[in-house]
Parts: C-alpha cells; sequence; structure tokens
C-alpha cells in the first residue's frame, strides 16, 4: 500500500450551527468536492463552447477551422471535460492571439477562463514567450523592440488577467531557442542576442512586476541534462522561476517508471514544484525515430485498436500513480488532449472523435473521484469538533442542521466551519 502522506492532511473540525453554537452530537458526511493537487487538460475546447464556433484556433488568426459542433455536442463534451479535471491550459500563443498589432482576442479567452473559475477549475495560460507561434508583424521590428514589445505583451496579459488566471507558462522551450532554425522569428533572435538565461530573467521580471502572487513556470521538451543546467543557471542568475514545467510527449515511447524516476532525479533537486506540463500517450503506433520534430508526424484516421486503447489506459494509470503516490514534487500533471484527433490527429484522448469515452478516462476517473477521494461520516463530540483526514483539497460538510465547506490542507491543523 503506497504512502500518501504527502496527499494527505489531519484537521480538528468545529461545526458551528446556524445560531452561532457548537453543533454537539450531530451526524455530517464530510464529502471532498477538489483537490488540492492539479489534475489537468488542455482546455482549448472551452473556447468554442464559450464563444461560438468561429474563434481563433491558438495558432492562427480567427479561423473556422474548428468545426461547428451542434450545442448539444459541445455541452456534453464540457460536462464530461468538467467531471474528471480542475486544471485547465488555455492557448495564449502569440500568433492566434495578436494577429493583428493591437488587436488581441483578449475577449475570448477571458471567457473561457472566467467559465472554467466559476466550474472551480484552475487556469493556467500557454505561453507568454515562444519562439514558434509567435506573431509575424514582430519581424518588422529591431531586436531592442521587439524585446520592449515581448515585455509589454507580459505585462498586459498578467495584469488583465489577474485574479482569473494566475498561472503561467512564462517562457516555453527556451533549450533550442537560439538555435532554432526551421524558420526566422523574432523571439530566436533576441535570445540569440540576450542569451538564454537573460531573456528567461527579463521575462521572469516582468511576469512578477504585474502578479508578485503569481506561479510562473519555466517549460521545456528537452529533458537532458542541458535543460536541467539551464534551470540551474537562470536560479543563480536570479531568474523568478517558482515552477518548473516538464514536457511528456510520449508519442515515440512510452515513459515507464525507469525513464519517469530519471527524469524526475534531474529536477527534484532543485525543490520547486514540478508540473507535467504537456502530456500525451497514445493509442496508437509509435512515431519512427526519424523525425526529430513532432511537427512533422501525423495518424490516420484508423490508428487506433480497443487493445491499443487499454494500452493507453494501462500505461496512464502507471504514470499517475508514480507521480501522485512517489513523488511530492510534482503537484499538477496536464494531459494535451482531451479528444482524440486534436494535435497530429492523434487518438490521444479521453475521448473519441465521437465523444465517447475511452478506457483512459474511466480508469482516472476511478483514481480521482473513487480511490483518491474522501468521504466520512462522523459525530461530533461535546464541543462540536470531529476530526478529520483526507486528501488535500475542498470539502463540504452536510447534516440535518444544515450545510458548510471547508478546506483541508497541511496549514489548517484547525477548522471553524459554520452551518447554513
Amino acid at each position: 500500500m503506497a504512502d500518501l502522506s504527502h496527499r494527505k492532511a489531519k484537521a480538528n473540525i468545529q461545526i458551528l450551527g446556524k445560531n452561532g453554537k457548537p453543533a454537539v452530537n450531530t451526524k455530517v458526511t464530510v464529502n471532498q468536492t477538489n483537490h488540492e493537487f492539479l489534475f489537468g487538460c488542455g482546455a482549448f475546447e472551452t473556447l468554442p463552447y464559450t464563444n461560438g464556433p468561429v474563434v481563433h484556433n491558438g495558432t492562427g488568426a480567427l479561423s473556422s477551422k474548428i468545426k461547428p459542433m451542434d450545442r448539444a455536442v459541445l455541452e456534453d463534451r464540457m460536462n464530461k471535460w468538467l467531471g474528471l479535471f480542475n486544471y485547465g491550459t488555455l492557448p495564449f500563443y502569440w500568433g492566434g492571439f495578436e494577429p493583428e498589432e493591437g488587436s488581441p482576442h483578449t475577449e475570448q479567452l477571458m471567457n473561457a477562463a472566467k467559465f472554467l473559475k466559476s466550474k472551480n477549475v484552475k487556469v493556467k495560460g500557454h505561453p507568454l514567450c515562444w519562439h514558434t507561434g509567435c506573431v509575424k508583424w514582430l519581424m518588422d521590428y529591431d531586436n531592442a523592440t521587439i524585446l520592449e514589445k515581448q515585455l509589454e505583451r507580459i505585462h498586459r496579459e498578467v495584469s488583465g488577467f489577474k485574479g482569473i488566471i494566475d498561472m503561467w507558462d512564462v517562457i516555453n522551450e527556451v533549450v533550442i531557442m537560439p538555435i532554432y532554425d526551421k524558420y526566422d522569428n523574432a523571439i530566436t533572435r533576441i535570445c540569440k542576442e540576450k542569451g538564454r538565461v537573460g531573456l528567461v530573467r527579463e521575462v521572469f521580471k516582468a511576469a512578477y512586476e504585474s502578479n508578485p502572487q503569481g506561479t510562473f513556470l519555466i517549460n521545456d521538451f528537452n529533458m537532458s541534462s542541458n535543460y536541467e543546467i539551464l534551470i540551474d543557471g537562470c536560479l543563480n542568475a536570479g531568474a523568478s522561476i517558482n515552477t518548473i514545467g516538464l514536457q511528456s510527449h510520449q508519442h515515440q515511447g512510452v515513459w515507464g517508471k525507469e525513464k519517469q524516476e530519471e527524469v524526475l532525479s534531474r529536477f527534484e533537486h532543485f525543490g520547486l514544484p514540478i508540473h507535467f506540463t504537456e502530456n500525451t500517450i497514445v493509442a496508437g503506433p509509435l512515431v519512427a525515430p526519424e523525425i526529430t520534430d513532432l511537427q512533422d508526424a501525423h495518424y490516420e484516421d484508423d490508428a487506433s485498436t480497443p487493445e491499443l486503447e487499454e494500452k493507453q489506459a494501462d500505461d496512464l494509470e502507471q504514470m499517475y500513480r508514480n507521480l501522485f503516490e512517489n513523488h511530492p514534487l510534482v503537484t499538477a500533471i496536464t494531459n494535451w488532449d482531451f479528444g482524440d484527433g486534436a494535435w497530429l490527429n492523434a487518438p490521444s484522448g479521453f475521448i473519441r472523435k465521437d465523444s465517447s469515452l475511452k478506457p483512459a478516462y474511466t480508469r482516472l476517473q476511478k483514481l480521482i473521484k473513487e480511490e483518491w477521494h474522501t468521504k466520512v461520516e462522523a459525530v461530533t463530540d461535546e464541543n462540536g469538533c470531529i476530526n478529520v483526514e483526507g486528501f488535500k483539497g475542498t470539502y463540504e460538510i452536510t447534516s440535518d442542521k444544515g450545510n458548510g465547506c471547508f478546506t483541508l490542507s497541511s496549514s489548517t491543523p484547525s477548522v471553524k466551519v459554520s452551518l447554513e
């Protein structure tokens, strides 16, 4: 049996009735309503749900490439998403967010973010600085102006969404950034000039100036020692990185426990929270090893089979169990695709193209909603108190004298709950 003490907390809960006095000898049910741990997924589908079918697609301008869906289908997919996840990533790729300078699609992203927040979903914006998917109009400026506009962009988004989105991938894929040669782009230019560490320090400084309480990630797919060395250099140079993002797109081979441990051994020593920011396990064949850029890969519509879907669920469960049960510094896992056929047309989602549930969905739901879930019944003592031990997160208390709620965390050893 795994030791899950790092995911749990204990608290003495005093329950007060509607009259403000302790509710003594009262039978109560305590039920967890959300996890402190962030079980996440790409939430791109929230955009057509909250804005209509023709919206920016994250990588281009206003786009009709997102096929109009029947409202009932959108509703069904959104309900299934909310039935599993408490954390969502929204696309802020600059090329799609602001294809014309000075006309960002702020309202569309705000609509999506506010909707998710209203459902008790924590939202992350991705990304603020990246060489890929950058705006073309930035190329018209010199390097000094490019950097100035990049920092202005960070200030605008982090300030403008503060309170709705307080978590950001500040800079994405820095290891390859100055040597990226697929095409010329503005961010590679300034990264060459400033250096990796210099650019990272600048963009994180801008993010913190706009929201000193924000959660700000550096994020990369390069799991070699190069990323470890970069983070070490950035921290030593004063870059205010407070969370490390690790991408785990497993199109060319599933990360077994040995691979997971090997990767984590190089990043846990920083002592910072670790997010698996872009996790992909595919219910299909592996991408050929000679493909060095996954953007060049493509899956056929019939790539998946029932056997491969079961394997996807098995691999996913193994990864979640290891990260959740054995690695306290891992505080979030985000699966990149909710539905099959999103990125690369891959069968990498939790639901199929027809919106039916895959084994991966039901397997993860069983872990989050059953195995890693706390629900207890108790009777208060003469002081109206009960002792609760459970998974960190939010809880509701129900009784015949009213209902209440509280948060269970390592910093709340005693809590007072007023019934309403």
